[in-house]
């Protein structure tokens, strides 16, 4: 046994208490062994965390990590006009090599910043795959289905690859990869694929992921055709369950609150993207007070555009106040919580929380900052004041993955030199230059 001792800090309890306590980490097993009294605990390596705050690692619940390259590309555009004339066009000339070095980006931004596990969504999965093994961070990955301007058999083969990568790539790195299945949304999958493949997914026991009611062109299209709500028509699909998760959920009115709630179908906030791009506020507190399990998520760097989870948490509690026409709601607690335990839920790992048998995946913030004092209440730093450069140490399943803000698993500066590289020559190509 191979023991990690995080020491000299602070600790998150999981009642989000804080009091100073030691961590013991089984590196071999990747749990966490003991909480503990300062100086009770003993292990074979240290990470000091003297002036530091020991919480879970962050969870980034709905992400599109290769947009890294896409970063400021196209800015200040409503979500179509954006996806149709701006997005689309530039991913159709991505490559698997454009993919893996985005995705290598993207994790690096996170781990420094204190995430620990993703969901993403996206396509050459196992380039996704590949880097997230090599990065050491936990991940849930699907190709994303859309069937909308494609032929009878290329929709099928798209369908198709999402449920062949779930089977395949379930339980890589060890088991820090899980998947879902993944029809884009209820409005970019045909009505007649969804019926053929989601039963076929949930037959074979798949968590599935979707974008749902991000704006109003998702909800009115539904409603003129069908004539009920997307969550309704979702849900007589069968889409909607224990084992579903739904991206953003903006326009959802109390009826498909209800709803989520009745089917324990979980839902991922994205504000900074929906302010971003004037999606609009989806009515948090209330998804919460109904019983329904929201977790945070940055969505891509395209939309963003960092992958800060605690700029997201800082905006989820901002934009929940305004939702609700309440300065209570969504409140400092509740967002730590958002972003860590109920990410972690969603997602299906045992994360989330600072505890004896759960996962050991873990930040340290530095405390010792200008902004961060002084410590009134470090929940409310958390929430408020806190930001992913204070992130000191990250752990996940109990590898240190960067040490003193210095990223120990892979070459920092050759993952930003060859995704600049690649960003640039991705753009050029877009615009005809390469021809």
């Amino acid at each position: 046994m191979s023991d990690l001792l995080v020491s000299g800090g602070q600790v998150l309890r999981p009642d989000r208490t804080v009091e100073h306590a030691d961590v013991l980490v089984d590196r071999d097993s990747g749990e966490i062994l003991s909480v503990d009294d300062p100086g009770e605990l003993d292990g074979d390596d240290h990470l000091d965390a003297d002036g530091g705050l020991v919480i879970p690692g962050l969870v980034n619940a709905h992400t599109h990590v290769s947009m890294t390259l896409l970063r400021g590309y196209a800015d200040d555009k409503p979500l179509d006009r954006w996806l149709q004339e701006d997005i689309w066009p530039v991913e159709a000339e991505l490559t698997a090599e454009d993919i893996r070095v985005g995705a290598e980006l993207g994790l690096v931004e996170m781990l420094k910043s204190g995430t620990t596990a993703l969901s993403d969504m996206y396509f050459h999965v196992e380039e996704i795959a590949d880097a997230v093994e090599r990065a050491g961070l936990r991940a849930v990955l699907g190709y994303t289905a859309v069937t909308v301007g494609k032929d009878d058999e290329g929709a099928h083969a798209d369908l198709q690859e999402s449920l062949d990568v779930a089977r395949e790539l379930d339980g890589a790195a060890d088991g820090r990869i899980r998947t879902t299945f993944q029809p884009h949304s209820l409005t970019t999958v045909g009505e007649s694929y969804l019926r053929e493949y989601v039963p076929q997914a949930v037959e074979a026991g798949m968590a599935v992921h979707l974008h749902a009611n991000e704006t109003t062109d998702e909800v009115d299209p539904i409603v003129d055709e069908h004539g009920v709500r997307p969550l309704s028509y979702a849900d007589d699909i069968g889409l909607l369950g224990p084992d579903t998760f739904l991206a953003h959920c903006v326009h959802v009115d109390d009826t498909e609150i209800d709803l989520l709630a009745e089917r324990d179908t979980g839902v991922v906030h994205c504000p900074a993207s929906n302010m971003k791009l004037a999606s609009g506020m989806a009515p948090v507190q209330a998804l919460l007070d109904a019983g329904v399990t929201v977790g945070l998520g940055t969505d891509g760097a395209a939309s963003n555009n960092d992958l800060d989870m605690f700029d997201e948490m800082r905006d989820a509690a901002m934009l929940g106040k305004l939702a609700a026409d309440d300065a209570s709601a969504v409140d400092a607690g509740t967002v730590v919580e958002m972003a860590t335990h109920n990410g972690a839920d969603l997602l299906g790992f045992d994360s989330g929380r600072i505890e004896a048998g759960a996962n050991a995946d873990l930040a340290v913030l530095d405390l010792e900052r200008p902004h961060l004092t002084p410590a009134h209440d470090l929940v409310s730093h958390l929430a408020y004041a806190a930001s992913g450069s204070d992130v000191r140490h990250t752990v996940c399943d109990g590898q240190v993955l960067m040490r003193d803000r210095e990223v120990t698993v892979v070459d920092e500066t050759a993952v930003r030199e060859r995704a600049s590289e690649h960003a640039r020559d991705l753009v050029e190509r877009a615009a005809g230059d390469g021809e």
